[in-house]
């Protein structure tokens, strides 16, 4: 227990053998060290996750993914150490506050961060659903596309197909018209068209032949367009659109299983959009309550730090500041004292030295001269 309690007093950033003198202090450094551990571990499974579908399908990938979270975990964890440690508590709340809330809202920011890829594990089977649904909309869109683009580029072979369908399609009720008509003059039926008369005569033997002649062109026109569809056949298997086919479960959960971050993190964006277009509001409040909930965490060892009230440590701490900033400045005035002391002297020094110089000169010039 005394070595987690060092640990966590060492995340809060305190000073060991100050706090030890204020045992009643001990266990709210405990608590603000153990809050800013916490967060940064969060920050490292959620920052390893997103990685891990960056890498996803490499057999490195999750040893990428474990480097990765590590250092995003640090860097986290540092960022809040340093955001704790930095505050100070001896001035007034309002002036605290002030100082507090650009680390709130760099705090707010990597909140955000780390709650996005724990938000899509947490939501992890209703993003894969959502997925298989958009996967399958995006095939039969593409399709739809690649088979429209077909047509409209080989839009006169598909009138002549369509021209021939109709006539065929007429052809065949003029015929079973016709076959009709050939029963009635056979058995003597009296219409408009028929004769009435029993037997097969004069009459029966030409609606006989005229309905031979109309099933000889159904069978050509059926010929035509039978062609025409095996060229279009042909043509769509060049340019590649009979490869086309609609996934398979097998496809399609390869394909869900494999989705990058981009696409899960799109799909947990859509995810309170229904089908029909409404708004799932359950799903929408959850995403959202689930990354305040992170961002509150994240900002929870400031806010911690801010509400409790100035302690015996934070006066033993600043009192120890100003002494060491005291001895700095005397320090520095003692320096700058006997640096601006020293400068005279050196000066003096050298000028002395000189003139000896010019009177050794001028003695040794009188002298030979």
């Amino acid at each position: 227990m005394s070595t987690l309690k060092s640990f966590f007093w060492w995340c809060a950033g305190v000073h060991k053998e100050t706090l030890s003198q204020f045992p009643e202090e001990h266990s709210k450094y405990v608590s603000i060290g153990a809050t800013i551990f916490f967060t940064g571990l969060f920050a490292s499974l959620a920052g390893g996750y997103a990685l891990f579908f960056v890498f996803s399908g490499s057999s490195l990938a999750p040893l990428y993914a474990s480097f990765f979270g590590m250092i995003w975990g640090l860097a986290i964890f540092n960022l809040d150490r340093y955001i704790v440690l930095s505050m100070n508590k001896s001035g007034s709340y309002g002036k605290q506050l002030l100082q507090a809330l650009p680390r709130i809202l760099l705090a707010i920011l990597i909140g955000i961060v780390i709650s996005r890829p724990l938000e899509l594990k947490i939501f992890d089977k209703e993003i894969k659903e959502h997925l298989r649904v958009e996967y399958l909309k995006q095939q039969h869109a593409r399709i739809d596309t690649l088979n429209h683009t077909f047509e409209s580029k080989y839009q006169v072979e598909y009138t002549q197909l369509q021209t021939l369908k109709r006539q065929a399609d007429s052809l065949e009720s003029t015929i079973k018209t016709s076959r009709q008509q050939l029963n009635h003059e056979i058995f003597g039926t009296k219409t408009m068209v028929t004769s009435g008369v029993l037997g097969y005569g004069t009459h029966a033997k030409r609606k006989e032949e005229n309905l031979k002649k109309e099933e000889i062109f159904l069978d050509t026109l059926r010929n035509r367009i039978q062609n025409k569809e095996n060229q279009l056949l042909v043509r769509k298997e060049k340019e590649g659109l009979l490869d086309q086919r609609i996934l398979s479960e097998t496809s399609l959960d390869s394909a869900v299983n494999i989705a990058g971050f981009a696409d899960r993190n799109t799909a947990l964006a859509n995810l309170h959009k229904n089908a029909d277009g409404t708004e799932n509001d359950s799903t929408k409040y959850a995403v959202i309550f689930i990354a305040l909930l992170f961002i509150f965490f994240e900002c929870l060892p400031v806010f911690v730090k801010l509400m409790s009230a100035k302690d015996p440590y934070d006066v033993a701490l600043h009192n120890q500041r100003t002494v060491h900033l005291f001895e700095s400045t005397s320090n520095i005035d003692i320096e700058k004292n006997a640096l601006n002391q020293l400068i005279p002297q050196r000066i003096d020094i050298a000028i002395q030295k000189r003139l000896d110089k010019l009177t050794e000169s001028y003695e040794m010039s009188k002298k030979s001269g």
